[in-house]
């Protein structure tokens, strides 16, 4: 039996990237999928390739930041499906790469509106779907820069804190109803994120293998290594786990 089998998940930011990847590692799993990302044309490419594979998926636009958008979809995905066991909190960006008295507020603003609020209202507006459906699984994507920080990008490693520490408490408040709420703290994974990032750093090949090196493995993660790790916090096999932070690093963090 498939790991995911008879099992809805929504995944936010799933038409590149980390979400891609978990979306289809989830729906060969046996998940039907829910992807929702602002790039719309792209998660309709990805859904019909999902579907002309025999899986299950769907695709939604939707911008987290905002709440009632957050809320009809999640609405609209669970009578598509039948229910919503599985909400992956993946959509997120960098935002601007300036020491903190060089930032605008606005800077600041946009990537909390993101990464902060986009994980508040996805819990907030799915947990009454979950309790329908009589438990569920929220995997929030945070970071390494949860745990540990470096010289840059004050507001993202400032969000992903915050989601860490949300994804505990969301945990305790919402064990009782055996809906399980965890993170994960990727490190330096080769997605068009971390492309960008390197582009307005200098050289993309050369950046690569020095971030590469940052990690004890030698190398950046794919993808896949992610995706794995949301199949495993959403499946049964997970059924005990809940407020932990998996991470997923190559050793960045274990210095």
């Amino acid at each position: 039996m498939r790991r995911l089998e008879g099992k809805v998940a929504v995944i936010t930011g799933g038409a590149l990237g980390l979400g891609r990847a978990t979306a289809l590692r989830m729906a060969e799993e046996g998940a039907a999928i829910a992807v929702c990302d602002l790039r719309l044309d792209e998660a309709n490419v990805f859904v019909d390739e999902l579907i002309v594979r025999g899986l299950q998926a769907s695709a939604w636009r939707l911008d987290v930041s905002h709440e009632a958008e957050f809320q009809r979809v999640l609405g609209e995905a669970a009578a598509r499906f039948g229910q919503i066991d599985i909400l992956v909190n993946n959509a997120g960006v960098a935002g601007a790469d300036k020491p903190t008295d060089e930032l605008t507020e606005a800077e600041w603003d946009a990537v909390q509106a993101v990464n902060v609020k986009g994980v508040f209202f996805g819990v907030k507006h799915v947990i009454p779907h979950m309790r329908h459906a009589g438990g569920g699984s929220i995997i929030n994507l945070s970071s390494i820069y949860g745990l540990v920080s470096a010289p840059d990008v004050p507001p993202y490693h400032a969000s992903k804190g915050a989601v860490r520490m949300m994804t505990k408490t969301d945990a305790l408040l919402y064990a009782p109803e055996k809906i399980r709420v965890n993170s994960i703290h990727p490190g330096f994974i080769w997605t068009p994120m971390v492309e960008g990032y390197l582009k307005a750093h200098g050289d993309v090949a050369e950046g690569r293998l020095a971030v590469g090196a940052l990690h004890p493995l030698g190398h950046m993660g794919e993808p896949d290594d992610i995706a794995w790790g949301c199949v495993y916090l959403a499946s049964d096999e997970a059924k005990f786990v809940t407020g932990a932070e998996l991470v997923i690093d190559g050793g960045y963090t274990a210095r």
